[in-house]
């Protein structure tokens, strides 16, 4: 099926936002259901914090690296039978975490997940960029958000009552069965949307060549550091959180899911505006002011932190930069996805790897220099957002 027109901005295709929403809660769903048990795990097999936390680098590298591979293969093979091998993937993975012995053998399985679950997100992002244009892209993928922002939400809180009733390995049988029930979604649900011209153009060219390709366009790396950089920052509070909150503000792990649910809140109130705000602004517009007040939040939150604020002047501010991400990420996608249409599926990839590597670069940074306190994640942050500030201006968006 080819479709490149844009649909009309009155009439949302609910049954397409739901299905590409939950594939591309994969990755959320199986990050944040396992928080609120990362402290049992760590004494259930005998690790420390940071090896605990590691976990979550681990599963972030995972992210980073399968996206490379599904990207292109979408581009050439469709966008159905990626999905299918990475549900798989991630099903099987879930039950090897479920029965993991030592630290190691959840380090690896939580990798291998990871590999399977990129899948859903980097091929409903060119799915978006086959179905819509430039601003109806950056509007589709905001509404996205409204159904993958619900797995941070909602994973804790079932985190936390699995945790209570089943113990930490619950948590990853029930996301095994997510996997299944996204692929037979998938399977019988998903129409090919892949256009004859991406298809001759990926056919044409090796995925090392298509990326050559891509790395050599300068707005389309201003627009990928952007977006990485600002997730990046998402990615350290969601490593560091469970120690920060439970341990450091002594907030209990029934507790924590509510509190990671009420920034989860932000994340999804800032993609909802961006939708509304993109009748009156160019996605470019906003990515203007949306960068410079996370980089002002930014610096609000390391002075609190290196002042030794507690949770009541911390959990406010991280509540606002959380908020950019709603804002940042849709539209340095668009912006990205626009800069080569025909390439869509490896654009996808190279921004969800690049986010991903990203991300595991500052959450393990934040954990080796974890202090019981919230300065590594805030000065982690402050960096982060700095840093897709200046891109995105040096790179991306044009010179006024």
């Amino acid at each position: 099926m080819t479709q490149t027109s844009a649909a009309p901005s009155d009439k949302v295709p609910w049954g397409l936002v739901i299905l590409l929403g939950s594939m591309t809660a994969f990755g959320p769903m199986a990050i944040d259901m396992y928080l609120p048990s990362l402290p049992t795990i760590g004494a259930s097999l005998h690790a420390t914090a940071a090896q605990t936390q590691a976990t979550m680098g681990a599963f972030l590298s995972g992210m980073a690296i399968g996206q490379f591979f599904y990207g292109p293969a979408s581009d050439r093979i469709g966008r159905k039978a990626p999905v299918l091998l990475g549900a798989g993937v991630f099903a099987l993975a879930s039950v090897i975490c479920a029965n993991a012995t030592s630290i190691e053998m959840l380090l690896g399985a939580r990798f291998l997940q990871a590999l399977g679950a990129c899948s859903g997100a980097v091929v409903a992002r060119a799915i978006v960029r086959d179905l819509f244009n430039h601003t109806e892209t950056a509007r589709m993928l905001s509404l996205l958000t409204l159904v993958m922002g619900l797995a941070p939400i909602l994973a804790p809180l079932l985190g936390g009552f699995l945790l209570t009733f089943g113990g930490w390995q619950a948590n990853f049988l029930v996301q095994m069965a997510f996997g299944l029930a996204v692929g037979a979604a998938t399977l019988f649900q998903l129409k090919e949307s892949r256009s004859e011209a991406t298809a001759i153009q990926a056919q044409a060219e090796n995925p090392l060549q298509a990326y050559g390709v891509l790395i050599r366009q300068k707005r389309l790396i201003g627009y990928t550091l952007a977006g990485a950089l600002n997730g990046a920052a998402l990615f350290t509070y969601v490593s560091s959180s469970p120690e920060l909150l439970i341990k450091t503000f002594g907030i209990s792990p029934q507790m924590f899911g509510w509190v990671f649910g009420l920034n989860a809140v932000g994340i999804i109130g800032g993609g909802q505006v961006n939708r509304y705000v993109l009748r009156t602004f160019t996605p470019d517009q906003v990515l203007r002011a949306a960068s410079l007040s996370a980089a002002l939040v930014a610096v609000a939150l390391a002075l609190a932190a290196f002042a030794g604020l507690g949770a009541w002047y911390i959990l406010p501010l991280l509540f606002l930069l959380l908020s950019s991400f709603g804002f940042m990420q849709g539209n340095t996608m668009a912006g990205a996805l626009n800069v080569d249409p025909l390439r869509a599926g490896s654009i996808s990839a190279l921004m969800g790897g690049v986010s991903f590597a990203s991300g595991a670069i500052a959450s393990t940074a934040a954990g080796i220099f974890h202090d019981g306190t919230a300065r590594p994640m805030a000065l982690t942050i402050l960096v982060a957002v700095l840093g897709s500030a200046l891109t995105l201006r040096l790179l991306a968006l044009p010179r006024r």
